[in-house]
């Protein structure tokens, strides 16, 4: 009985902590809403589709072992973006000669496209295999004379919005790092899986990153539909000893490109727009949709966010930086009380049906943590109609439906990347170097049937 009062107590008392955290995003929100800021700004995708651009843009996308999508990226890229000043870096390794021969087999002669080959054999990380792109970039630049105006960084899975490169490259203008938004596809065949993303980056890009705009907090990239000012990649660069970008052991290179920028003085800005057909303007993707790869995929983000973070990003005086960063680092805290509810669930349930066989007395809660449970209860009806509503703005009430049912096993995949991640974390610190451990994709959007992809 008293282990699980004391569970019962540290669940509450860090549930109510989390969903204050939340409840103040969500007030922030809600305040720029009604006064008209946090509001989508409808476009003309002909008005921006085709546009000429400002000046030389290099798209950075690293491949390894990507040979079932990269073909369908390069192919749906190089048509949607038919501008003259585009040129497309694929990051390619030695020892992957399929991903070689399908990227140059979507090229078909597309002069634009530039074939990057690691001089190593692969996986190193991602943001090594960026660091060689942005060599093979520099090179360019010496041998043309002419230097890039933008830089924007892709992943290999990535189906682009026509009217995004130029966008993008309008809104060098005023700023040094610009992300667009992030859509999730729902999966027919991972419905309870690969789908789970739906709804995380429908609210977090919905919701969290317009937030982080508004206060002026550092933007973490998403390391795909963001682009970077040439001038602020060079001072990024510059800033490092080994002249590169990158540092070649980080597991979250793209969440340090936003706020490395934001640290050297660069404005970064989350833009949102939506086209006259409602369509957000975003990078659509899927998503892994198996259990071990799912797992595999967000143990490299709470490694490299939550914990790499303290010592590669380290922390702000700004108060709104601050809280923004404590909140980027809380994913290992969320997997333990998670797991101390789930633990308190199944202790109840078997103290419930022992009490029902007459084996022990039914426990008694004190008035204080029946106050607790009341106000968590509150709060997690309210975080699921949030989920609810930015998920069927996206993908239609029956997606929203389904993101409300998928919140138990998106919180058992926290549970187990969380533990996944300090246990990587505890070896890395041991003196273990670190490795891309990607996941593999299979499918792709454009090669989705038609009317199949939601927009």
């Amino acid at each position: 009985m008293l282990i699980q009062h004391e569970l019962l107590l540290f669940a509450c008392i860090f549930f109510l902590i989390g969903a204050i955290d939340d409840f103040m995003v969500d007030f922030v929100w809600l305040w720029l809403r009604a006064r008209g800021r946090a509001r989508t700004r409808v476009i003309r995708r002909a008005d921006w589709a085709g546009t000429a651009l400002r000046g030389p843009a290099a798209v950075f996308i690293p491949a390894w072992q990507e040979a079932n999508v990269i073909g369908a990226t390069v192919r749906h890229m190089l048509g949607v973006w038919p501008q003259a000043g585009l040129r497309l870096y694929i990051g390619c390794y030695r020892n992957d000669a399929e991903t070689i021969a399908a990227t140059m087999q979507a090229a078909q002669g597309d002069t634009r496209l530039r074939l990057v080959i690691h001089d190593r054999d692969g996986p190193s990380t991602k943001a090594d295999c960026l660091n060689r792109l942005y060599r093979a970039l520099c090179a360019d630049e010496a041998r043309s004379g002419e230097a890039a105006r933008m830089v924007v960084f892709h992943d290999a899975e990535d189906m682009v919005d026509p009217a995004a490169i130029a966008i993008l490259d309008a809104e060098m203008n005023d700023a040094s790092f610009v992300q667009l938004p992030v859509l999730a596809l729902p999966q027919v065949h991972s419905r309870w899986i690969g789908s789970h993303y739906c709804e995380e980056f429908a609210e977090a890009h919905g919701k969290a990153m317009v937030v982080r705009d508004a206060l002026r907090a550092a933007l973490p990239a998403a390391g795909v539909g963001c682009g970077v000012s040439r001038k602020a990649l060079t001072a990024l660069a510059s800033a490092r000893a080994d002249g590169v970008p990158f540092a070649a052991d980080s597991l979250t290179e793209d969440y340090e490109l936003g706020l490395g920028i934001a640290a050297l003085g660069g404005r970064c800005r989350f833009l949102r727009l939506r086209g006259e057909d409602d369509g957000l303007v975003a990078t659509r993707a899927y998503f892994p949709d198996r259990l071990d790869y799912v797992v595999r995929q967000k143990t490299r983000w709470v490694h490299g966010i939550a914990l790499q973070g303290w010592d590669r990003t380290g922390w702000s005086l700004r108060p709104a930086e601050f809280w923004m960063r404590l909140r980027d680092r809380r994913g290992p805290l969320t997997a333990l009380v998670l797991l101390a509810g789930y633990s308190l669930l199944a202790i109840s349930t078997l103290d419930w049906g022992a009490a029902q066989l007459g084996q022990v007395g039914h426990s008694q809660l004190s008035t204080g943590v029946w106050v607790l449970l009341a106000i968590n209860g509150f709060a997690l009806t309210w975080r699921v109609a949030m989920r609810f509503a930015f998920t069927a703005r996206e993908f239609g009430i029956p997606e929203g439906a389904r993101a409300v049912l998928r919140l138990p096993i998106a919180n058992i995949i926290a549970i187990m990347a969380g533990r996944r991640a300090l246990v990587a974390y505890f070896r890395s610190l041991r003196g273990n170097g670190v490795v891309w451990d990607k996941t593999p994709h299979f499918t792709h959007p454009a090669d989705a049937k038609p009317g199949t992809i939601p927009v």
